[in-house]
């Protein structure tokens, strides 16, 4: 027997009206700085003269400026930068918070909890603006705390923001640690959300803490986890311009020039706006792809729908 479909009326819409209208300031906001600025995507096609106007007399020049900058010799090496920084940035953004979640969760002391989660919370909400400066005197060879730590057990003092050998895994490190305390208060959301009659049927059962992880806890954070990794595929190609832009140098171009701080330097520096909205296009399409794609997988093995 086939479940009668519940009707949309007036009424309903009336009562639900204060939290559409709520809705509205954020609709507004996506539609103007969102969707309303994708008119610009038409310069990643033409010889763009800035004094002539988005809309004005400009020369189409279809997909040369794509061509243009792919043969660029420094684009494949940002690309690889890219990648790899946003691989290991995805995959440590996700493990290392979900690990984080998981041990705050056996700490039964409420006070201490709490403490430990604003403390980790605190650095996200942080600009980079300020965290640059403050990696760049922590991390100095000559007198950042770092350094001294490493000389005071006999080590050599590392260039770790000048050096090409350590600056992929320093810009990871610090993006970790600025932003896994976010990604534990989702998942301890999560945990707290399972039913704790599951718990107690897995003790009857025999099962010890680290099988009532395994079997209870994990499953029950799958949706949330599924979610998590679906939003994170779509920044593959972001690697964190703000980040890199204020810890990068010149010394250190070869293992970290990304593709933003590439289009920085090609759009706004030598004022080529038609490639570098070409490096931008290309970007958004990669991202678009790979939600899609994880989605799609997602529902299909994971019986995982947003909507």
């Amino acid at each position: 027997m086939k479940k009668r479909k519940s009707k949309y009326t007036f009424s309903i819409f009336k009562k639900e009206l204060p939290l559409h209208l709520m809705l509205l300031p954020g609709v507004l906001m996506i539609l103007v700085f969102n969707y309303t600025t994708m008119a610009g995507l038409i310069i990643a096609f033409q010889k763009f003269i800035p004094s002539k106007g988005l809309f004005g007399d400009q020369k189409w020049v279809g997909f040369d400026n794509f061509r243009y900058v792919f043969k660029l010799p420094g684009f494949s090496q940002a690309l690889k930068n890219t990648i790899v920084i946003a691989f290991w940035k995805i995959v440590l953004g996700l493990l290392v918070p979900i690990v984080f979640a998981l041990l705050l969760n056996e700490i039964r002391g409420r006070r201490f909890k709490k403490t430990v989660q604003t403390i980790v919370y605190l650095p996200y909400f942080l600009s980079w603006v300020v965290l640059g400066g403050i990696f760049i005197d922590m991390l100095s060879p000559s007198t950042g705390i770092v350094n001294q730590i490493i000389k005071a057990f006999g080590g050599k003092e590392i260039f770790f923001l000048g050096d090409n050998r350590y600056f992929k895994g320093t810009l990871i490190a610090t993006d970790i640690w600025k932003n896994f305390g976010y990604g534990a208060i989702v998942y301890l959301a999560a945990i707290l959300g399972i039913d704790s009659s599951l718990y107690e049927a897995a003790k009857i059962d025999g099962a010890n803490r680290w099988q009532q992880t395994w079997h209870v806890t994990l499953p029950g954070m799958k949706m949330i986890i599924v979610l998590m990794l679906v939003l994170s595929l779509g920044n593959v190609l972001n690697a964190g311009f703000d980040q890199v832009f204020n810890l990068y140098n010149v010394s250190v171009y070869e293992s970290g020039d990304i593709l933003d701080t590439f289009v920085y330097r090609l759009g706004l520096l030598n004022a080529q706006y038609g490639p570098a909205t070409a490096v931008g296009l290309f970007k958004s399409f990669v991202s678009t792809l790979f939600i899609s794609v994880s989605y799609f997988l997602a529902y299909k093995f994971g019986d995982y729908r947003i909507f």
